[in-house]
């Protein structure tokens, strides 16, 4: 199976992060995690997604703040699909991380998950390798039906309390 990257623009973006690593653990993804940032290790992060393909990666996760230009510049390196994740900062609460995230120009795309959706972010990368993977596919299908059955019993005991019979 191949590798997802997720990678942060600093270490105080972890809280946020850590959300997409419980799941990508949860589906037994393999994953590495990085400290990249666009603006002060651009070399690095360029380094690191242009040979994401051949180290094995099939999906990159980038997460970031403010200015949140990591997503794109790790697209700009890559043809891999790559996922950005806005972190709602102390500024702007994160509507500029996510506009920074979702403006991509035409021939580079970045998929964007909400401000602090690490866990969506996770599950994207997951459904993108499940294409080429029946296992993990069999994985989020049973997840899938697993949540209609809370929501499901949630509306029978709502139901049993409130309507009339």
């Amino acid at each position: 199976m191949k590798k997802v990257a997720v990678i942060m623009g600093s270490d105080s973006d972890l809280p946020v992060v850590e959300k997409a690593i419980d799941t990508l653990k949860e589906y037994g993804v393999p994953y590495e995690v990085h400290v990249y940032s666009a603006h002060r290790t651009p070399v690095e992060a360029k380094e690191f997604s242009s040979n994401a393909a051949k180290n094995g990666f099939g999906v990159m996760i980038a997460a970031a703040g403010k200015a949140a230009h990591l997503a794109g510049a790790i697209a700009a390196n890559t043809t891999l699909p790559v996922i950005g994740i806005p972190v709602k900062s102390s500024t702007l609460d994160g509507l500029d991380a996510l506009l920074s995230t979702v403006q991509m120009p035409a021939g580079i795309p970045v998929a964007t998950v909400a401000i602090d959706g690490a866990a969506n972010a996770a599950l994207l990368a997951i459904q993108i390798l499940a294409v080429s993977d029946e296992a993990l596919a069999a994985k989020l299908a049973e997840s899938r039906a697993a949540a209609a059955q809370k929501v499901l019993e949630k509306d029978r005991a709502v139901a049993e309390k409130f309507n009339n019979q």
